[in-house]
């Protein structure tokens, strides 16, 4: 059935269950995990001119810390599972763009996600990852809420 599942997370509470359920999936099908995070890109619009490249510079560094502690709670639990996992994180103000092109690059064959369940204006005005996923990807995904 399914070999190598990407498991994207924005490190929410709900992201993170779907974390552990997608890695007990993996686990019951023998499959391998990719975690994956997508950073939002720096924006300058806000920014001072003088603290430009401090700004970006301190931004750079918390937003790899922010995804490597989002995908390590992706690599231990496939560790305490034993399910072989790699993790990889972008920065992009595309995530759902950057899930599908990370699933399809690394050869993965179900992409399993958690979904905030917005509906109505919320829906309208947050959007949905998730939806973008859905709707883009020729990659059957598995939406968990």
């Amino acid at each position: 059935m399914f070999k190598h599942i990407l498991i994207p997370t924005d490190g929410s509470e709900l992201s993170e269950d779907a974390v552990r359920q997608g890695i007990r999936l993996a686990a019951a099908l023998k499959a391998k995990v990719t975690g994956f995070h997508v950073v939002p890109k720096f924006h300058t619009s806000d920014v001072i001119m003088q603290l430009l490249e401090a700004s970006q510079s301190d931004y750079a560094k918390a937003a790899q810390a922010y995804a490597e502690r989002y995908l390590g709670l992706v690599s231990g639990a496939a560790a305490a599972a034993g399910v072989p996992c790699e993790v990889a994180w972008t920065t992009s103000d595309d995530p759902a763009g950057e899930i599908v092109a990370a699933a399809v690059a690394r050869g993965c064959d179900l992409i399993l996600m958690a979904s905030h369940g917005r509906r109505g204006m919320q829906a309208v005005l947050l959007g949905s990852e998730t939806q973008k996923v859905l709707t883009h990807s020729h990659i059957p995904v598995l939406v968990y809420r």
